[in-house]
Order: C-alpha cells, then structure tokens, then sequence
C-alpha cells in the first residue's frame, strides 16, 4: 500500500518530508543543520506524492496550485510568454521570490535574473519547500517575498520509470511524459550516483475550439466581435469617405469619419469597419517540448571528507500562436500611380483634407488635391514626373495572407557544481563547493511584415516592378479583400527575425555549520553557520536587424540590443541559541538570528558599486508539547538586476481600456484639446480620435543605471498545534507583512494617465506629466510609430502586502482504510502598489484590472486547497478540492476619469466573477510491489471559465474573454500514468 499523500504540510522537526536519511534536518531558510531544528519562518512542503496524484508535467503546474502564489508567465500565457515559466509569492513579482534547486542558485532565464522553472527536473523532486518571508540573509538578495526550493532525492537506488499521457474531454491538448531515473551505491556504499532523464511533451489548444474564446467580446460592451482595427480588408486614415450610395460623407458627426475601411470589392471606402477577430488563432496551451537530464553523485574519500557534484542539462522549446501580422497602424508614403488603387480609393485620398475651424471646433474639410491634379497624379509612374504626387497616411491591414506569428523559444540550459564536504570537529562541518550555470534562449519570429519593405512595395506605380529597383520587391497590394496579397507579395514583405538571449551564473561558496559544542545552561548546544560566497552574472540580449530597429509588423515595439553583468561578494553568519528546554510553560525556546554583508561591483562605465546589509531575528518558543509559538523579523534589500541596470529605453506595449483624448470629450472642452493637441494629436483630428486597439497602447521606458537596492522589512509570525489528544493531526496558523520601499518600479498605464488627467478641467498642456505622453502625429493615437506613454524606472516604488496562512494536515487509521486530509488557506489583506509618492497607492487583492496584472494574474483575498484521501490495500481514491474567492473590477479602473478613475465601467455582468471551485480526481492502483497505475480526472466537473470580455486584464493574463492563468480554460481532462520501479 502507497503511503498517505501530504499536500501542504509545515516544515517542522515532526514533519517526516523535512528530514534527511541520517537524521539531519535541513530547512529551508536556514544554513545550520541541527536535528532538533525547528523553522521560524513558515515552509509549505509540497510532496512528490502530491505532484504524482496531480499528474503535473512542469514545476509551474505544481506551485499554480498552492494559495498566496500568484499565477504568473507560464503554459497558459501567449502573447507575453518568451519561452519561459515564473512563480510569484504573494503577488510582488517574480524578481522579489528566489528559486533553488536543493538550496542552491541556478541559471537564471533572461536580463531579470529569474529562474526558469521549465528547466526544473520533477522527476527526482522529493519535496517542495515554498517559505514566506525575507531569507534574504540565508540566501542574499532576489528573496524579498521568499524563496521556492526544490529538493531532490538523496541516495536514490533502483530504477523508476514513469509513463503518463493527458487529454483533454474535447479531444485536443495531449500531453505526454516519460521519465527514466537509475541509481546505485558504489565502492562498498561510500558512494551513490543517480541519473534521471526526461521527456515532455503538450500540444497546442486553440481559443477557436471553447465557446467562451471563439469570438472577441467586449469588456465594455458585453458585444462580440470587439478585436483588432486591423482588419482585412484594410482600414485607411485620413480620407473622405463615401456613403453606401457613392456620395461623400460631410457631416462630421458620423461615426469613424476619417478611419474607414474599404469596402468588400475593394472599389471605395466606406465609414465603418468590422474589427478582426484575432481570437480563433490564438491558443489556451502552449505547445511544449522538453528533454531533460539531472545526475548528481557523492563519494566518500576518506570517513570526514566527501566529494560532490550535480549536473543539469535541459533543453525545450515553447512556441506561442497569435493572430496574423500586419499594417498596424503604419504610416506610409503611396503614390497615386499605385498599380492597385482604384480611381474611388484615389479620388477620396485626393478629396479628404480637414482644417480647424468651423462651428463649435469642429473642422472644415478641404480638398488634399484638386481634381485635376489627381487625375494627372494617376499616370505620373516616376518621382520625375512633375504630376507624380503621393499621399501619406497610416493603413491598418492584416496579412491573413502570410498566416499566423509564431514565435518559438528554445532554451537551453546547462548548469553543473562541484564541492567538497566533510567534518571539521565531531559538531562542525564544513562545505566548499563551485558552480557554474548558461542559459542560451533563442526566439526564432516567423509570419511577422517587414515594415520597410511593406513601404518599398507600396510605392510601386505599376504590378510587376518597384520603384526602388530591387529585383526581390514585389509590389503590393493592400486595397484588396483577403487573397489579393498573392503568395509572391507575402513572401518579400516578411521575413523570419532571431532574437538570442544568454545569461550565465559563476557562484563560489564556502561554509562552516553545526553547533558549538555548549548551550546556554542545560539546554542544547548553540548552532550556528558562517560562510562567504562570490556570484558572478552575466546576461545579454542580441536581436538580429530587424527585431533591434523594431521593423516587424506587429512585433510590439524594438528589441533593444543589451549586455550587462554584476559581481557580488558577501559574507554571513546566522546562530540559532536554545535559551530554555524542559521547564514549565517554556518546554523549548529558541532564538535564532542572522547577517549578510554583500558588495556589488556593477561593469558598465565609471564601474559604479554599492553595498547592502540585511539582517534578521527570530525565535521559537514551545509552551508545551504540542504547541508553538514561532516568529520571524528581518530587515532585507533586493538588487537591481541586469535588466534594470542596462536596459535602453525603448517603446514597447502596455494595456490601457481608455484614452482621455479620444471620441468626442475633447471637442467641447478646450483645456482637454489643447492637452491632446500638445502630446502630438493633430487638431484636424480632434473629435475623431480612437481608443487604444485591441486594449494595447503603445509605451516606452526601459533601465536605469542609477537605480540603487531596495529595502524591504519583512515579519511573520504563527503557531503550530500538534494536539496530544488527536494523533495525526497537525495544524499552523502563520501572519506575514511584507513592505518594500525604495522599490525598483515603474508607473502603471493607468499611473500616466492620472498624472496627466486627473482633472479632466484642470489638467495643463504645459504640465511635465503631460508632455511626457507622446501621441502618433498621424492618428492621435497610442499607435503606429508613437512612444505613447511613458514609464520610466526608478527607486521611488512602495510595496506592501500582508495576510495569513492556514495549513491542516491529520491522518488516521478507519480500520478499513487509513484516512489522510491535507489543506491550505491563504486570506490576503492588502497588496498595495505605489509606482511614485505621487502616483495612486492601488489596491489590488481582490480585483481585476489592466493595472492590477501588473506582475501577474488575480490575486483574490481567499484561496484554498485540500486534499482528501482514502487509501485501502491495493488503491488510494484521492480528491483536490481548490477555491479562488470572488473577484471584482478594480474600483480605480471602473471610475471614469471625471470621478477620478482611469477607465469605465465594465459591462454589468463582467464586473464581477464569482467565486470557483474545482474538484479533480485520483485513482492510485498498486497491481503490484513494482507496478502502479494511476487515473486522474482535472476539473472533474468541467467548470466553465468565467466571461469578461478580452480588455479585463493585462493582456498576458486576459485571453480568450477571460484569465486562463487563474482558472481552468481547458475544461475537464483525463491523464493515465503507469509507474514501474525495480
């Protein structure tokens, strides 16, 4: 019979997942081995029995499920996901949380320092030990909110072959893994080596194929078919258009003037457009592959010396589908000799112009061209030609012709340490190890345009050559329904873009732990460990030509070229002291405390440096058997890493639902028009300006050399019950805080709008805040070749978040069947972020918003998960229970701007989701001493995602019409895996 799952169980001298074979425990968040040790801090241990019942196939699957883990990058992300897995402890971000790997550092994905969990191998996972709280002083910095540590098996012998494959009730999804681990001792039983290899794999699910993503909803509205103004056919600016029976359009109060969309044929515009759904081509899953190899060894070289060493090998791919490329909003020079430009299409682009003026600000409109003029202008075939003349405007069309953008990421990781252990005295060790660790990530873009070539081919004057003389340039014709972009025109207008990412992790580390051979009276020995440790990063993205000068289509912006690099060189100490054992009410009384000293050397110009002390305190204190009172106090910092240190500013993308200067508000309010005339809007276009495109609006910020470490104060404290009078049963109760100022922050979208706009009567034109908005000078809009708005880094962030932590573990003997309950609750009070002492101090537990997915998705104020099961001779029945509490729009966002908020309300039914239970099942079936099988149902009763409408949320987390990182969108599932062990 199997043993008894353990879900979330606290790391204490009790807990059987804490504790080595020879006896010695080894707790995460502390360096001094001690088997009487007791942690002060809380440890969430999730068991490799748990992540089997589960059926995970990547580490981010297993910690998705544990409460106060905010869902972060991961399978479920596509369009924001760079081929890499993050985990976030308490929602302030996956570069204030450290991830190791049997306590040590890995290589780190990426210029944030952040480690991939992708590359994590589960195989060899005994344990999970997620803990709250700084351990920064254990650790050094990136462990504001914690630390995840996996811990792999010790001294594993035999072999373990592990077969499982996924489906989901709709017949898409497969996944499949495969693991292979053999191990042995050697050399009379002085040695053991172990390898573990791996094989995983997941196929792609398409928002086209679940009725909630079919088609884009509006957040707004609750109306389909809200998408992409970049549509096909294509949309053209600044024209004149006709109405449905060819005669111009000159009142201006019909909706879209100006923004029309050609017209089926393909012989006029016409003013109103229908936006694309970009929906069907996106995807709920992102395809996956993974090989993997894990192998560590120990030898003992004479009875006090010890030889080690760990290798780590992994290789995977992730690829993400997003909708077709395109003209987004580009501004283009086409002549009016273009091959492709009927004499409708001609005559509006010669007949639409717009002055300032007429009644109450509403523009005059002007001929661009005389008819003469135009009509000349259609013949003239060469810049030459005095008639040759050339419009220029911004086009939006999809290239549907070119097929879908795909990006695929393969990572390849490698990272090996080498050391040597052994005693100093009878009570004191001594450890000395070196590692080093290369991260190589490289994106390969297909299906994306080429902007430049799109401009070179639309100048063309007639179908078969260009104007440029380039024998390769197919001229282009963008007027045309979908098909009229032939496969030749597809070809040179796109081409595939490589972006490689490298980073790499030097550490060298040596330690002294163990106890001093006395204690304080009658109580044990005192306890201490103090080392010194050198760490030496490296990162740099190298994007080829056309991803650094950001000319692919729809690609989000430049892909700034960056290479950068830290040394850090710490030394620390930490001393745990008995005070009292065995007396009345004080059966043990533990005080722990704890240093680290590090220097940062930073290589860039003028080699700037700084240096940072952390430090902590903490104790433990047993009334009586049974139950303990346990705190943590500790003063932290948190570096800047490469990517806030060397990063250019560059535009990029961010989420905003509402723009101020858009429609018709700043038509009758003159101080509002000035404000958007001076950010860039031509004032021929006020009145008819656009809200942002598909909820993204364009942004721009990036590093800041001058950034310096932030400082963070972090506290816990909590209880453990074991009750004499109830066997089995475990129970903890654990308070955290965790504020951070000095933060290395930028402003929220919604923080640049507010700074500006606040006061819709009041807001100055000659205002800094205002001026630093930067709209397209085409459109007005955050769009096209805009810098849009800005978010620039620096140490004026605060972050604040506390709650409390409940976990349950009993288990019992029924006599027919040993009953085994694990749970754990999370009830978060507050998370507050604050980019600037003047910026909004946002709350965001409990809410969902663009603004509130600023580090990842929902963060609801309850979380729960419980583990129940039942185990008999030959089978174990096993039921997850998980609760996300109810959500609702951030109050900020649904205020409009007039009362002080930065967006609208929601459409009435989406302004709030309900709270959500999932429910998955597991039958474990031991056939045999060497053979099990096991059967899981996910979302056993198929839940249903909840509808909100595609501009909800930031748009990583927001897809599909609502947040598939948070809640199930793949609907019920079925995995088989066969275990076989010798």
């Amino acid at each position: 019979m199997m043993a008894v799952p353990a879900f979330a169980q606290t790391a204490t001298a009790e807990t059987p997942a804490a504790a080595e074979e020879d006896a010695t425990i080894v707790v995460t968040g502390s360096l001094i081995k001690n088997p009487n040790l007791v942690s002060s801090s809380p440890v969430t241990v999730t068991t490799a029995e748990t992540i089997q019942l589960r059926g995970s196939n990547v580490a981010e699957e297993v910690l998705r499920e544990i409460p106060g883990i905010v869902p972060n990058i991961g399978s479920s992300v596509n369009n924001g996901n760079g081929g890499a897995s993050f985990v976030d402890l308490r929602g302030l971000g996956s570069n204030r949380n450290l991830v190791l790997l049997d306590g040590q550092r890995i290589a780190p994905a990426g210029l944030g320092g952040v480690v991939d969990l992708n590359n994590i191998p589960l195989a060899l996972v005994e344990r999970v030990d997620a803990l709250t709280g700084a351990a920064v002083t254990t650790y050094g910095a990136d462990a504001i909110t914690g630390v995840v540590n996996f811990v792999t098996r010790k001294n594993f012998t035999g072999v373990d072959m592990q077969v499982s494959s996924t489906l989901n009730e709709q017949g898409d999804g497969f996944r499949f893994r495969t693991d292979l681990t053999i191990g042995g001792d050697f050399a009379d039983g002085k040695g053991n080596a172990v390898v573990s290899l791996g094989y995983q794999k997941a196929d792609p699910v398409f928002q086209g194929n679940r009725d909630i993503s079919i088609n884009g909803i509006s957040s707004f509205t609750g109306n389909a078919g809200a998408g992409s103004p970049t549509s096909v056919p294509a949309r053209l600016f600044g024209m004149r258009p006709l109405d449905a029976n060819g005669r111009p359009v000159t009142d201006p109060t019909v909706a879209n003037i100006g923004n029309t969309q050609v017209a089926p044929d393909g012989s006029r515009a016409i003013p109103f457009y229908q936006d694309f759904n970009f929906n069907p081509f996106n995807i709920f899953q992102t395809p996956f592959e993974r090989f993997n190899m894990f192998a560590k060894a120990n030898y003992e070289i004479t009875d006090n010396i010890e030889v080690y060493g760990r290798g780590m090998f992994s290789k995977n791919t992730v690829r993400t589908i997003i909708a077709p490329s395109g003209l987004f909003a580009q501004t283009v020079n086409i002549p009016l000799s273009n091959p492709f430009m009927n004499a409708n299409i001609r005559n509006q682009y010669c007949g639409f112009n717009t002055t300032p003026g007429g009644v109450n600000g509403v523009p005059t409109y002007t001929p661009r061209f005389t008819q003469a003029e135009c009509d000349r202008a259609a013949t003239a075939t060469s810049p030459t030609d005095p008639n040759y003349r050339t419009v220029r405007v911004p086009v939006s069309r999809r290239t549907v012709e070119a097929g879908t953008r795909d990006s695929e990421y393969t990572t390849t990781l490698f990272d090996y340490t080498a050391g040597f252990r052994g005693k100093l005295t009878n009570t004191v060790d001594w450890d000395v190890s070196a590692s080093y660790g290369q991260s190589e990530n490289i994106e390969r873009a297909t299906g994306y345009l080429i902007t430049d070539r799109v401009q070179e081919a639309l100048l063309a004057t007639n179908p078969n050559t260009c104007l440029s003389g380039n024998a390769l340039c197919v001229p282009l014709n963008v007027f045309g329904p979908a098909g009229s972009i032939t496969p030749a025109m597809a070809r040179f207008i796109s081409a595939d873009s490589t972006t490689r990412r490298t980073t790499s992790l030097t550490q060298v580390r040596g330690l002294l732990s163990g106890d001093l051979g006395v204690g304080i009276g009658d109580a044990e020995p005192i306890g201490f460990a103090v080392g010194a440790e050198y760490r030496d990063y490296a990162a740099a993205v190298l994007p080829d030509d056309f991803s650094e000068r950001g000319a692919l289509g729809g690609g989000g912006g430049p892909t700034p070229r960056v290479e950068g690099g830290y040394e850090v060189r710490e030394v620390y100490g930490e001393v745990i002291a008995p005070l009292l054992q065995g007396k009345p009410f004080f059966e043990n009384l533990t005080l722990e405390a704890g240093a680290r000293y590090s220097d940062y050397k930073v290589r860039a110009a003028g080699n700037p440096s700084f240096d940072a002390f952390t430090w902590k305190v903490g104790g433990n204190w047993e009334v009586t058997k049974g139950f303990k009172i346990r705190g943590n106090y500790s003063k932290a910092v948190r570096a800047p890493n490469i990517g806030e240190l060397f990063s250019p500013v560059s535009r990029g993308l961010t989420n905003l639902g509402t723009d101020p200067c858009a429609g018709s508000a700043p038509v009758n309010n003159a101080n509002l028009r000035a404000v958007c005339i001076a950010q860039g809007a031509p004032a021929n276009l006020i009145g008819f300006i656009e809200q942002p495109a598909a909820g993204q609006a364009n942004a721009y910020g990036g590093g800041n050399p001058n950034v310096q470490p932030e400082k963070a104060t972090t506290w816990t404290i909590g209880t453990v019950i074991q009750p004499a009078f109830a066997p089995g049963l475990a129970i903890t109760l654990d308070y955290y805080n965790i504020g951070v100022t000095d933060a290395i922050t930028s402003p929220l979208p919604g923080d640049s709008i507010a700074a500006c706009f606040a006061n819709l009567t009041a807001a100055s034109a000659a205002s800094a805040a205002c001026r630093a908005i930067q709209r397209n000078p085409d459109t007005g809009s955050f769009d096209g070749e805009s810098n849009g708005l800005p978010r620039p880094l620096s140490n004026l962030g605060r972050l604040k978040t506390d709650g409390l932590d409940f976990n349950v573990s009993y288990s019992t003997d029924l006599g027919f069947a040993k009953l085994g309950v694990n749970g754990n609750v999370n009830y978060t009070f507050r998370s507050l972020f604050q980019a600037t002492p003047t910026d909004i101090n946002r709350e965001c537990v409990g809410y969902f918003s663009p603004n509130c997915s600023f580090t990842g998705s929902i963060q609801p104020k309850w979380q729960s998960s419980l583990r129940t099961t039942l185990s008999f001779d030959l089978v174990d029945v096993s039921v997850l229970w998980r609760h996300i509490d109810s959500v609702i729009q951030e109050p900020l966002n649904a205020a409009p701007l007039a009362q002080g908020g930065d967006a609208a309300p929601f459409f009435a039914p989406f302004r709030r989701i309900r709270a959500y239970d999932y429910f998955d099942l597991t039958g474990r079936f031991n056939i045999s001493d060497n053979l099990t099988l096991l059967m899981t149902v996910n979302n056993l009763f198929d839940t249903k995602p909840p509808l909100v409408g595609n501009a909800a949320g930031a748009t990583a987390f927001n897809s599909g019409n609502t947040f598939p990182s948070t809640y199930d969108a793949l609907g019920r599932r079925y995995t088989v895996q066969v275990n076989v062990r010798f």
